[in-house]
């Protein structure tokens, strides 16, 4: 939260971009962005290296996020195929869910898809994220036990 209060602050006065929604559905949209801190969990439980997980954070994460988003690249003028494959990108709802809300000053019932959407996703992710630790955690602890056990 203290990034979106950042992030929100430094637009205003430095970027001099006003937010046109309020502040509470721009807090709103921060919560939404649990998903993928979860999702950036589960790559750090399955790589279990820190230089494995980054590039392949990137490649999962970032780089489909940035492209096919509509951040950098406005999603209608993509080819038709790769505009169906920006559905399946979370923060293509991300991206859509700000700008109504800090461009055009529309509240969330208006962005009631993209919300659930991102919703959905983050539940998704923090349960599988839970899931696969406790499994992780498992398996060492029983690693422990036999080692013990000899």
């Amino acid at each position: 939260m203290l990034d979106v209060l950042l992030a929100v602050v430094m637009g205003q006065f430095l970027f001099r971009v006003p937010l046109r929604g309020t502040w509470r559905c721009s807090s709103h949209g921060g919560h939404l962005s649990a998903g993928a801190l979860s999702l950036g969990m589960v790559i750090s439980i399955v790589t279990k290296k820190p230089t494995s997980g980054q590039p392949v954070g990137h490649v999962l994460t970032f780089l489909p996020s940035f492209l096919l988003s509509g951040f950098m690249y406005a999603i209608g003028n993509m080819p038709h195929a790769i505009q169906l494959v920006t559905y399946l990108i979370p923060a293509r709802y991300f991206v859509a869910l700000l700008k109504g809300i800090y461009l055009k000053g529309i509240g969330l019932e208006l962005l009631a898809l993209e919300a659930g959407l991102l919703t959905v996703f983050g539940a998704a992710m923090v349960l599988f994220a839970n899931l696969k630790f406790k499994k992780e955690a498992g398996v060492i602890m029983w690693e422990r036990i036999k080692t013990h056990a000899h």
